[in-house]
């Protein structure tokens, strides 16, 4: 199983940046797909899900900001942020969830740093 993120970098405020994760090893179709953000000091937190229907959750913060979305051929989910801010800036970590079993899994993260 792997879940590889990418798309990370150093990107001005008010900036936009879209995060892919490659993911291969179990078969797509039945897992939740979420992306969640850590920064040092900090509990990780979770940003957005899409699920297997194709409904999506945002945390309140960045619902208006961020959009998450999947490739089902391509075995992918993307996580576009706009108008980044300082505080966006984190290890951006994908992970895929059983939609029945308790089976997570994780990737490595990709690093966004929001700095002028």
């Amino acid at each position: 199983v792997q879940l590889v993120e990418s798309g990370g970098g150093v990107v001005q405020p008010g900036g936009s940046l879209t995060l892919s994760c490659a993911t291969s090893g179990f078969n797509f179709n039945f897992f939740d797909l979420s992306w969640h953000r850590q920064t040092p000091g900090k509990a990780r937190e979770l940003v957005a899900s899409i699920f297997r229907g194709g409904a999506t959750y945002y945390e309140d913060d960045v619902k208006d900001r961020f959009t998450i979305s999947r490739d089902t051929r391509r075995n992918m989910v993307f996580l576009q942020i706009q108008n980044l801010k300082p505080e966006d800036t984190a290890v951006y970590v994908c992970s895929a969830r059983h939609y029945q079993l308790q089976v997570d899994y994780w990737g490595q993260g990709t690093q966004v740093t929001v700095s002028s």
